[in-house]
């Protein structure tokens, strides 16, 4: 076959071998059909007037030529001089040599046609495809004859071929076979063959690829095939990579973009766009789309899985497109419309360009009108309201009502807390996490405890803590806990007032699940109320709530419980609420005896020790402190022997027996676990060690529970040589020097006077000018109790002579 005909056959190319055009067809090529200037069979002959036929585009040149060289107009076969350069078509000639055309072209594709078969040599197949696809190209007409003669599904099934060259010449030979032509896109779209050439996007040969998309390119812009394409799984998903990709050529890419365009046309190609990561094209149609589609976009954007840079970028876009959906649409749309602020506002930044885009006011009229909106679309409302409420933007400068009024505002608080009363538990969750946003911002948290206790709310609120629905009962807990530090006492009171709430708070923090979100809450809840409301602790002590806050205590500082983000403030609640027992010791024997039974004093020297966690160290030295202050009380004196009868008549033979094994400081028979003491327990190092901590609170917890050994009823003498022991005298000194806060220097202040009342210390002291102005800067600025106890110390160095009188009642 390849000795008869050459499909590589182009009319207009350039080539003078005579023999060549013989090979090119089955019927004989006559010289008259060839022209003697381009050596290549005529499409539109011309005649001269010395009767010299030539291709119109080809003379025209010549003629062209000579003038513009300057020379004269003359034939270019015989070179006689032309009176005229007029051109006469030669008609019959045409005709003739396209009737000759037809007739070859014809036997020609009838020999493609029996080449393109699996059975055909690679080099026989691709001769046919290549000559299929110029008489395309040459001639739009010879398209239809190509699909008369029922090539089309011959060249699709070589796209089945294991030769990688057929199938890409199978690819583009069909690109020109569909070019512009309806009828063979319809005929190419019939049965699987979209899909065998959707499957060529994912091929790894990129010369395949390439053509599969031209070819997708072209098919898609029919109308009547995008809606074909796009429901071929993975179409539009691979296209949407294909524009992204890094590594294809630019054509290929823009081609692939150029097919997306089009495909756009079919509102479901644009919903898998969107799913795929295309959002522009949904985007669009909720901006400039009829209502219809405007609604059913805003439905499926509700609907999409969205990541956060996402988020942003469609708030942007149509925030305030949908917002406005949202205040005047029907109320399918308006659905539609608060589904997709709802995904929206999920991200804190997206839900901040909302709240600009003016999101706030309609959103809160539609919650608090009466009949504004059904129950089930009044659930996300609340939700949208919560999400913009936490995403930490100041509600506070948005008015949203007449007067300025603002969502912390004291009548909008209480239509919040009327609503929380009066609706079912998915709407009560979602407002009272509105409420958790407003009291997390310190700008706004007191116009909401002001507005609580101005309605009464609190005992309303406190009963959420008992709920089923753990959603509800987290976000009441939450909400609380944000309340505790600015009316404890009131949560105190509801506490105890209330049935089954305490123990609801102990449940849910004694839960052996890990450590949740819930139970870091309750915990830091209960670690807010006053610590010396002795009637709270009584009922704390009742229902055995100190054993499991101790259990869990223990647990995680076994390890047994680890690795969750809220361990930190979950261990540092547990610690605040166990220290408040030793907060009653004084009052409550019961409260003494769980502290002797569970070693409580030996728990918080240890927890001392929690590095990086300055609350726990801190409320251990201080819940150290206290029992420190208790030891001179629980410590055994010795009972002394009654003198005999000579020492009674003889007092001067009388001698006190010696007793050993007493505690230095506390004059009786000690142990850290019976009388709480700090010596007995080793902590006096630890404590030590705390003074330099970076942390002021800790700095002054520690020397509140080193200074229990220099108190009132004490040994002093021996309290100072257990801190020099220690060598805790120079960061005692190292504190009253730095005097990071008042309440350090007071503190530090009246240890030093103690430590100085030793001489030796005194002495050693006195040359240190540092300390000296330390102390003469208290007796001068503190507040006049320090200043009475400056003056002591002062005296202890002679820096202020024991006349001086300036504090006659100094005690």
């Amino acid at each position: 076959m390849a000795g008869s005909w050459d499909g590589s056959y182009d009319p207009g190319s350039q080539s003078d071998d005579s023999h060549h055009f013989e090979r090119l067809h089955i019927e004989p090529l006559y010289d008259a059909f060839v022209c003697p200037l381009t050596k290549q069979v005529m499409r539109d002959p011309v005649t001269l007037e010395n009767g010299q036929t030539f291709e119109r585009e080809a003379i025209e040149k010549w003629f062209k030529e000579c003038r513009e060289s300057g020379r004269r107009l003359v034939c270019p076969l015989t070179q006689k001089e032309l009176k005229s350069a007029d051109l006469n078509p030669s008609i019959a000639l045409r005709n003739t040599i396209e009737e000759w055309t037809t007739r070859n072209e014809a036997a020609q594709l009838d020999m493609a046609r029996r080449s393109l078969n699996m059975n055909s040599s690679e080099d026989d197949v691709l001769l046919s495809l290549r000559f299929i696809q110029r008489i395309c190209q040459k001639n739009r007409s010879n398209k239809h004859v190509v699909r008369n003669a029922d090539l089309i599904p011959m060249i699709v099934d070589m796209l089945k071929s294991s030769s990688r060259k057929v199938r890409c010449k199978a690819l583009e030979t069909l690109l020109a076979v569909v070019e512009e032509d309806e009828d063979n896109k319809a005929i190419l779209a019939e049965g699987d063959t979209v899909r065998t050439i959707v499957k060529f996007l994912s091929h790894e040969q990129s010369k395949e690829r390439e053509e599969a998309v031209s070819l997708l390119y072209e098919l898609s812009k029919s109308e009547a095939l995008c809606e074909k394409i796009g429901s071929i799984n993975g179409a539009i998903l691979i296209l949407v990579g294909m524009t992204s990709s890094k590594s294809e050529n630019i054509s290929t890419v823009e081609k692939a973009d150029k097919t997306l365009e089009n495909l756009e046309k079919c509102e479901n190609n644009v919903r898998q766009m969107a799913e795929n990561g295309r959002l522009q094209p949904l985007l669009t149609q909720i901006l400039e789309g009829p209502p219809e589609t405007k609604h059913s976009m805003a439905a499926y954007l509700g609907d999409l899985v969205l990541n956060n840079d996402v988020k942003v970028h469609v708030a942007k876009t149509v925030g305030e497109s949908l917002i406005n959906i949202m205040k005047s649409g029907n109320m399918q749309s308006r659905e539609a419309a608060l589904k997709a602020l709802n995904q929206i506002s999920s991200f804190d930044a997206s839900s901040k360009v909302l709240i600009e885009a003016g999101i706030l006011p309609p959103l809160v009229r539609d919650l608090f009108t009466v009949g504004q909106l059904p129950m089930r679309l009044k659930e996300v409302s609340a939700t949208i309201l919560s999400n913009v409420v936490n995403s930490g933007y100041d509600v506070d400068s948005i008015p949203i009502g007449p007067d300025h009024q603002t969502l912390v505002s004291e009548d909008n608080v209480h239509n919040l807390l009327h609503l929380i009363s009066n609706t079912g538990p998915p709407i009560e969750c979602k407002l009272l996490q509105v409420l958790v946003g407003l009291t997390n911002s310190p700008t706004t948290v007191l116009n909401v405890v002001a507005a609580i206790k101005s309605s009464g709310a609190t005992i309303s609120l406190v009963q959420f803590i008992e709920v089923p629905q753990k959603d509800l009962r987290m976000a009441s807990i939450k909400l609380l806990q944000n309340l505790s530090p600015h009316m404890g006492q009131e949560l105190a009171d509801a506490l105890r007032g209330t049935v089954g709430q305490l123990s609801g708070l102990i449940r849910v923090i004694s839960e052996n699940t890990g450590i949740s979100e819930e139970q870091a809450a309750a915990a830091g809840l209960l670690a807010e109320l006053p610590e010396r409301d002795l009637g709270l602790t009584r009922q704390m002590l009742d229902e055995g709530a100190f054993q499991l806050i101790i259990s869990r205590v223990v647990k995680i500082k076994q390890g047994d419980i680890r690795g969750t983000r809220f361990v930190t403030p979950f261990l540092e609640g547990l610690v605040r609420v166990l220290a408040r027992v030793t907060f009653v010791l004084s009052d409550e024997p019961d409260a003494v005896a769980l502290c002797r039974e569970y070693g409580l004093a030996a728990l918080f020297i240890d927890l001392l020790q929690t590095n990086g966690i300055d609350n726990v160290q801190m409320v251990s030295a201080a819940a150290l402190e206290n029992l420190s202050l208790e030891s001179k009380n629980l410590t055994r004196l010795p009972e002394m022997p009654p003198p005999g009868v000579c020492a009674t008549i003889f007092p001067c033979f009388s001698k006190q027996p010696v007793i050993t094994g007493l505690c230095r400081v506390h004059r009786g028979t000690c142990s850290l676990k019976e009388s709480f003491c700090l010596l007995e327990g080793r902590a006096v190092h630890k404590l030590v060690a705390l003074l330099d901590h970076t942390n002021a609170k800790v700095v002054e917890a520690a020397l509140a529970a080193l200074s229990t050994l220099l108190d009132d009823g004490v040994d002093i003498e021996q309290g100072v040589s257990v801190l020099c022991e220690a060598e805790g005298i120079k960061p005692i000194l190292d504190v009253l020097l730095e005097k990071q806060t008042e309440n350090l220097r007071r503190r530090a202040v009246w240890v030093v006077e103690r430590l100085l009342r030793n001489d030796d210390i005194a002495y050693e002291v006195s040359g240190d000018q540092n300390v000296s102005t330390a102390l003469v800067d208290a007796f001068h600025h503190a507040d006049y109790r320090t200043r009475q106890i400056a003056e002591r110390a002062l005296k202890h160095v002679d820096k202020i002579p024991n006349f001086s009188g300036i504090f006659p009642n100094m005690g």
